[in-house]
Protein backbone atom coordinates (compact mmCIF):
# COMPACT_ATOMS: atom_id res chain seq x y z
CA UNK A 1 0.00 0.00 0.00
CA UNK A 2 1.10 3.36 -1.08
CA UNK A 3 2.51 5.38 1.86
CA UNK A 4 0.42 8.26 3.56
CA UNK A 5 1.05 10.86 6.25
CA UNK A 6 -1.28 9.31 8.26
CA UNK A 7 0.53 5.83 8.70
CA UNK A 8 2.52 7.77 11.07
CA UNK A 9 0.54 10.53 12.28
CA UNK A 10 2.28 12.47 15.50
CA UNK A 11 5.65 12.13 13.40
CA UNK A 12 4.53 14.01 10.47
CA UNK A 13 2.52 16.56 12.21
CA UNK A 14 5.54 17.45 14.11
CA UNK A 15 7.68 17.42 11.59
CA UNK A 16 5.00 19.43 9.21
CA UNK A 17 2.46 21.77 10.74
CA UNK A 18 3.14 21.55 14.22
CA UNK A 19 7.05 21.99 14.32
CA UNK A 20 6.59 24.88 16.08
CA UNK A 21 5.70 22.32 19.01
CA UNK A 22 8.12 19.59 18.96
CA UNK A 23 11.10 18.43 21.06
CA UNK A 24 13.35 16.99 18.53
CA UNK A 25 15.33 13.48 19.33
CA UNK A 26 16.53 13.24 15.74
CA UNK A 27 14.09 9.83 14.54
CA UNK A 28 11.89 10.34 17.33
CA UNK A 29 9.66 13.16 17.97
CA UNK A 30 7.36 14.13 20.80
CA UNK A 31 4.90 17.37 21.42
CA UNK A 32 6.27 19.44 24.38
CA UNK A 33 4.79 18.18 27.58
CA UNK A 34 2.83 21.25 27.62
CA UNK A 35 0.51 20.53 25.04
CA UNK A 36 -0.06 16.76 24.81
CA UNK A 37 1.77 13.63 25.87
CA UNK A 38 2.48 12.07 22.60
CA UNK A 39 5.59 11.03 20.23
CA UNK A 40 6.19 9.25 17.06
CA UNK A 41 9.24 7.82 15.43
CA UNK A 42 10.39 6.37 12.41
CA UNK A 43 10.30 2.98 11.72
CA UNK A 44 13.45 0.56 12.09
CA UNK A 45 14.89 3.68 14.14
CA UNK A 46 16.55 3.92 17.56
CA UNK A 47 14.16 4.82 20.12
CA UNK A 48 15.68 4.21 23.18
CA UNK A 49 18.06 7.22 23.82
CA UNK A 50 15.30 9.78 22.67
CA UNK A 51 12.62 8.07 25.09
CA UNK A 52 14.54 8.22 28.61
CA UNK A 53 15.52 12.10 27.23
CA UNK A 54 11.64 13.03 27.27
CA UNK A 55 11.04 10.38 30.19
CA UNK A 56 13.12 12.88 31.89
CA UNK A 57 10.42 15.68 31.80
CA UNK A 58 7.18 13.72 31.47
CA UNK A 59 6.97 10.11 33.31
CA UNK A 60 3.52 8.92 31.77
CA UNK A 61 3.53 9.62 27.87
CA UNK A 62 2.20 7.58 24.77
CA UNK A 63 4.19 6.56 21.33
CA UNK A 64 1.74 5.97 18.20
CA UNK A 65 2.62 3.69 15.56
CA UNK A 66 4.95 0.69 15.67
CA UNK A 67 6.46 -0.14 19.19
CA UNK A 68 9.00 1.43 20.66
CA UNK A 69 11.84 -0.25 22.24
CA UNK A 70 12.65 1.66 25.78
CA UNK A 71 14.66 1.20 28.82
CA UNK A 72 14.24 -0.84 32.13
CA UNK A 73 13.57 2.97 33.67
CA UNK A 74 9.95 2.60 31.98
CA UNK A 75 7.58 -0.05 31.52
CA UNK A 76 4.70 -0.57 29.31
CA UNK A 77 1.57 0.27 31.08
CA UNK A 78 -1.10 -0.74 28.42
CA UNK A 79 -1.18 -0.51 24.28
CA UNK A 80 -4.18 1.37 23.45
CA UNK A 81 -5.78 0.18 19.88
CA UNK A 82 -7.32 2.83 18.02
CA UNK A 83 -9.35 2.67 14.77
CA UNK A 84 -8.32 5.79 12.22
CA UNK A 85 -11.46 7.23 10.50
CA UNK A 86 -11.38 9.75 8.04
CA UNK A 87 -13.75 11.75 6.45
CA UNK A 88 -13.72 12.30 2.30
CA UNK A 89 -16.64 14.43 1.94
CA UNK A 90 -18.79 17.01 4.90
CA UNK A 91 -21.45 15.55 6.38
CA UNK A 92 -24.76 17.47 5.91
CA UNK A 93 -26.10 17.63 9.12
CA UNK A 94 -29.00 20.74 9.90
CA UNK A 95 -26.94 22.53 13.44
CA UNK A 96 -29.81 23.39 16.06
CA UNK A 97 -27.54 24.53 18.44
CA UNK A 98 -25.07 28.35 19.17
CA UNK A 99 -21.40 26.50 18.34
CA UNK A 100 -18.92 29.05 20.52
CA UNK A 101 -15.41 29.51 19.76
CA UNK A 102 -13.43 28.69 22.72
CA UNK A 103 -10.86 31.52 22.66
CA UNK A 104 -10.54 32.99 25.93
CA UNK A 105 -9.09 32.19 29.13
CA UNK A 106 -12.14 31.23 30.61
CA UNK A 107 -13.21 29.25 27.57
CA UNK A 108 -10.00 27.38 27.79
CA UNK A 109 -10.57 26.59 31.38
CA UNK A 110 -14.47 25.47 30.75
CA UNK A 111 -12.58 23.44 28.53
CA UNK A 112 -9.52 21.84 30.08
CA UNK A 113 -12.21 20.98 33.56
CA UNK A 114 -14.59 19.59 30.70
CA UNK A 115 -12.01 16.86 28.82
CA UNK A 116 -9.81 16.40 31.87
CA UNK A 117 -13.63 15.25 33.60
CA UNK A 118 -14.07 12.78 31.29
CA UNK A 119 -10.75 11.44 29.53
CA UNK A 120 -8.58 12.51 32.54
CA UNK A 121 -4.61 12.86 31.10
CA UNK A 122 -5.18 13.38 27.41
CA UNK A 123 -5.82 16.86 27.18
CA UNK A 124 -3.01 19.18 28.59
CA UNK A 125 -3.21 22.99 29.46
CA UNK A 126 -1.92 24.48 26.40
CA UNK A 127 -3.30 21.76 24.45
CA UNK A 128 -5.45 24.98 22.73
CA UNK A 129 -2.97 25.90 20.94
CA UNK A 130 -2.44 23.60 18.68
CA UNK A 131 -6.04 23.97 17.03
CA UNK A 132 -9.48 25.66 17.25
CA UNK A 133 -11.45 24.43 19.91
CA UNK A 134 -15.46 25.07 19.95
CA UNK A 135 -18.49 24.10 22.43
CA UNK A 136 -22.11 24.20 23.52
CA UNK A 137 -23.16 25.94 26.46
CA UNK A 138 -26.30 25.24 27.97
CA UNK A 139 -27.62 27.39 30.92
CA UNK A 140 -24.34 29.03 30.87
CA UNK A 141 -22.25 25.47 31.55
CA UNK A 142 -20.08 24.27 28.93
CA UNK A 143 -21.29 21.09 28.30
CA UNK A 144 -19.89 19.49 24.72
CA UNK A 145 -16.77 20.70 23.20
CA UNK A 146 -14.67 19.00 20.18
CA UNK A 147 -11.52 20.75 18.27
CA UNK A 148 -8.50 20.04 16.30
CA UNK A 149 -5.04 18.31 17.52
CA UNK A 150 -2.70 17.16 15.10
CA UNK A 151 -2.18 19.43 11.90
CA UNK A 152 -0.60 17.85 9.03
CA UNK A 153 -0.21 19.00 5.51
CA UNK A 154 -3.10 17.48 4.22
CA UNK A 155 -5.08 16.33 7.37
CA UNK A 156 -6.25 17.43 10.59
CA UNK A 157 -7.07 15.03 13.70
CA UNK A 158 -10.48 15.80 15.25
CA UNK A 159 -10.23 15.59 18.88
CA UNK A 160 -11.88 16.33 22.15
CA UNK A 161 -14.86 15.09 20.98
CA UNK A 162 -16.43 15.37 24.83
CA UNK A 163 -20.12 15.81 25.93
CA UNK A 164 -21.25 16.36 30.27
CA UNK A 165 -22.76 12.59 30.30
CA UNK A 166 -26.15 14.43 31.48
CA UNK A 167 -26.23 15.88 27.85
CA UNK A 168 -25.18 12.96 26.35
CA UNK A 169 -28.02 12.18 23.55
CA UNK A 170 -28.65 15.64 22.67
CA UNK A 171 -26.79 15.45 19.16
CA UNK A 172 -24.07 18.05 20.60
CA UNK A 173 -21.05 15.95 19.22
CA UNK A 174 -22.74 15.47 15.77
CA UNK A 175 -23.23 18.97 15.15
CA UNK A 176 -19.67 20.01 16.67
CA UNK A 177 -18.12 17.74 15.07
CA UNK A 178 -19.81 18.22 11.55
CA UNK A 179 -18.86 22.48 12.28
CA UNK A 180 -14.95 21.18 12.74
CA UNK A 181 -15.08 18.90 9.89
CA UNK A 182 -16.73 21.94 7.39
CA UNK A 183 -13.79 24.38 9.04
CA UNK A 184 -11.03 21.86 8.13
CA UNK A 185 -12.65 20.86 4.01
CA UNK A 186 -12.44 24.86 3.51
CA UNK A 187 -8.71 24.63 4.10
CA UNK A 188 -8.44 21.63 1.68
CA UNK A 189 -8.23 19.03 4.02
CA UNK A 190 -9.42 15.85 4.84
CA UNK A 191 -10.56 15.41 8.76
CA UNK A 192 -9.28 12.56 10.88
CA UNK A 193 -9.41 11.29 14.05
CA UNK A 194 -8.40 7.80 16.75
CA UNK A 195 -11.04 6.60 18.87
CA UNK A 196 -10.59 3.56 20.73
CA UNK A 197 -11.64 0.13 18.90
CA UNK A 198 -13.56 -0.75 21.93
CA UNK A 199 -15.48 2.03 22.01
CA UNK A 200 -18.46 1.62 19.74
CA UNK A 201 -20.65 3.48 20.54
CA UNK A 202 -18.49 6.69 18.94
CA UNK A 203 -17.78 4.61 16.12
CA UNK A 204 -21.25 4.43 15.32
CA UNK A 205 -21.42 8.20 15.72
CA UNK A 206 -18.28 9.03 13.58
CA UNK A 207 -20.08 6.20 10.97
CA UNK A 208 -23.25 7.94 10.70
CA UNK A 209 -21.61 11.30 9.68
CA UNK A 210 -19.61 9.84 7.30
CA UNK A 211 -16.54 8.62 8.66
CA UNK A 212 -14.65 5.08 7.46
CA UNK A 213 -11.86 3.26 9.10
CA UNK A 214 -8.63 3.48 7.64
CA UNK A 215 -6.55 1.29 10.01
CA UNK A 216 -5.24 0.29 13.15
CA UNK A 217 -3.44 2.68 15.17
CA UNK A 218 -1.03 1.63 18.39
CA UNK A 219 -0.89 3.87 21.20
CA UNK A 220 1.81 2.65 23.57
CA UNK A 221 1.38 3.73 27.12
CA UNK A 222 4.99 4.46 28.60
CA UNK A 223 5.34 5.14 32.47
CA UNK A 224 8.25 5.19 34.58
CA UNK A 225 8.97 2.84 37.10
Amino acid sequence: MKYNELDNPVWNALNEVHGEFSLDYGALKFYKQQYGPFGGFLPGSDTIGGIDLYAAKSNNFFVVGERPEYSKQLFLNNQLICEQMVLEKPAELERKETIVPLITDRHKLELFDLINLVYPGYYKRNTADLGRYFGIYSHNKLVAVTGERMKLNDYTEISAVVTQPEYSGKGFAKQLISHVAELIFDENKLPFLHVAETNHVAIRLYESLGFSKRQKMNFWHLMKK
